[in-house]
């Protein structure tokens, strides 16, 4: 119906395209489009001088492009270099169906199905638009070995060679690791810190996971998810709109040869499902790959960013970074004493007495600078190192804490977490908590009868719980009578309190959910035990009768 209201017009003369006049062939007929390679099933355009085909659609390919692989424009040629291999797919290009090339860089070319995916181009044509040339240069040599950093440009910088720092204390602004052994700049006025890579990224930098060019941005005024790897972070990043990596993320480049992998370069490939990283064993569809055919070899972002040496209080000598063992030899983390499982990725010392998680070594906080503060949730926290001789007790999983890192909740007696799942769990259970104290879901009372409170509960019931439309018990409700459909709430306290219906000694209180009539008594101990569950084991929470 669509070509009977607007056909499409029977010859066409487009340069651009082609340059001989094509004309529409309206018949179901299979061919390969000589623009995209791609076949086709019906009404192509010919040209009857040359045998050329093409899809209606690709005569709107664009001619000049950027790329999010290459950081030279690319323009749409049909001659290229022979037996070249396309930079994003990695398979061979057949000149035939023509593709994009960069005129800088004469051996980098590309499909042009690859080139005009929406995870490849921004959608910007560029013919007739002039480049740019920017200064993205990171630094300015001042003289010697003193330079004057872009962002930090109230004082210059020295050069030090080899780093000598055994402890966390000093680190890098950039990336927030440790400057530890390798070389560095310092500030000759203040505790400004960059490691010697960390310091040459440029201003501007285009990267696999975006389809757009991201700036470099100094100032972060809040921390950020990184999206390849997706660790918190509050150092330097690139970004541009949503799209945010950290520095050492977007360092990652094609091809990546990683000294894991030393035979073999690695690419990213887009990934529809979730593929295991040979570092953690972790699954995720960001991932660098190797397309060697029978080799399979997968990393995600977070293990290609490892650092290869850190130095750690357990032991006066480096790190270093083993890739895995096939022997099925026991080894136990030096610092939570669990079993390491030796086909992952630890570190070790150069006798092999300390053997240690990756994660042990780092922590979840890795990418936070210490002495900063944050806001997660409804909460301000501090971080801080975590080198004291006594190490502090963590509020929620009350054990000590591990990892190099902290963070000290502000405001509260009781204040660190050890780690991001901790974290998590404060979030969930002072959301929990919020509702249960505003709206008053769970009523704790020594009355046998609360008609008058109840009435009043109802009348505030949150209109998110009462959407459900959930079976209204009370008709129904007996002593220790558990619905078969329990609300949201409910369900989550049985699963953390298992079988909080059951009766103890002493006095006894009656606990009744407002949304699904949970009717039930329990002991002084039983309450209290509900109660420390439900705020995350904190100790300001008191029992009223």
């Amino acid at each position: 119906m669509d070509c009977l209201l607007n056909p499409p017009p029977q010859s066409i003369l487009d340069l651009k395209a082609h340059a001989h006049q094509l004309i529409f062939r309206p018949r179901l007929d299979s061919f390969t489009c000589n623009a995209c390679g791609l076949n086709g099933d019906r009404s192509p355009y010919i040209c009857v001088q040359c045998d050329f085909m093409i899809h209606q659609e690709c005569f709107s390919l664009p001619r000049l492009i950027n790329i999010n692989r290459h950081d030279h424009r690319v323009a749409r040629t049909s001659v290229g270099v022979v037996n070249s291999v396309c930079g994003v797919c990695h398979q061979k290009v057949d000149w035939t169906w023509g593709g994009y090339s960069c005129q800088r860089c004469p051996q980098y070319v590309i499909h042009s199905k690859c080139a005009t995916r929406n995870d490849v181009w921004n959608g910007k044509e560029l013919e007739g638009v002039p480049e740019e040339i920017e200064d993205i240069k990171p630094y300015v040599v001042i003289y010697g070995n003193i330079i004057q950093h872009f962002s930090h440009k109230e004082h210059y910088l020295r050069f030090h060679v080899n780093g000598f720092f055994r402890d966390g204390n000093k680190r890098c602004s950039a990336c927030t690791y440790p400057i530890g052994l390798q070389s560095f700049y310092e500030c000759i006025d203040c505790d400004f810190m960059l490691h010697q890579n960390c310091a040459e990224f440029p201003r501007k930098k285009w990267h696999m996971l975006h389809n757009d060019r991201l700036t470099l941005v100094t100032s972060v005024a809040e921390f950020f998810w990184c999206i390849a790897c997706r660790r918190m972070s509050n150092g330097f990043k690139y970004q541009c709109g949503y799209g945010v990596l950290d520095v050492l993320c977007c360092s990652v480049s094609e091809p990546f040869v990683h000294p894991s992998h030393p035979d073999h370069p690695l690419y990213y490939i887009r990934e529809v499902k979730y593929r295991q990283c040979y570092g953690c064993n972790g699954r995720t569809y960001n991932v660098l790959t190797c397309i060697e055919s029978c080799c399979g070899f997968v990393l995600c972002f977070c293990c290609a960013t490892l650092p290869q040496v850190v130095m750690h209080r357990v032991d006066d000598h480096p790190l270093s970074l083993c890739y895995g063992e096939k022997a099925s030899d026991k080894y136990w983390c030096d610092i939570c004493e669990k079993e390491l499982k030796s086909s992952t990725w630890f570190y070790t010392s150069k006798d092999h007495r300390a053997s240690l998680h990756t994660k042990c070594v780092l922590g979840d906080f890795v990418g936070l600078m210490p002495r900063s503060t944050i806001k997660y949730g409804s909460r301000s926290y501090e971080v801080v190192l975590n080198n004291s001789i006594s190490r502090p007790f963590c509020r929620v999983c009350e054990s000590h804490c591990l990892y190099p890192i902290s963070l000290k909740m502000l405001g509260t007696s009781d204040p660190y977490i050890c780690s991001l799942n901790c974290q998590k769990r404060v979030n969930s259970l002072e959301s929990l908590t919020t509702k249960l104290e505003a709206l008053y879901v769970l009523k704790t009372t020594k009355k046998e009868s609360d008609d008058d409170d109840r009435t009043q509960l109802q009348a505030i019931l949150l209109a998110e719980e009462t959407a459900k439309k959930e079976p209204d018990y009370a008709d129904r409700m007996q002593l220790h009578f558990v619905p078969l459909v329990s609300c949201s709430i409910c369900k989550r306290l049985e699963v953390v309190v298992n079988d909080i219906s059951q009766t103890g000694h002493g006095d006894r209180y009656k606990l009744v959910c407002m949304f699904c009539k949970y009717c039930c008594y329990a002991s002084t101990n039983k309450v209290l035990t509900l109660k420390r569950h439900i705020y995350g084991g904190f100790e300001d929470q008191r029992l009223e009768p």
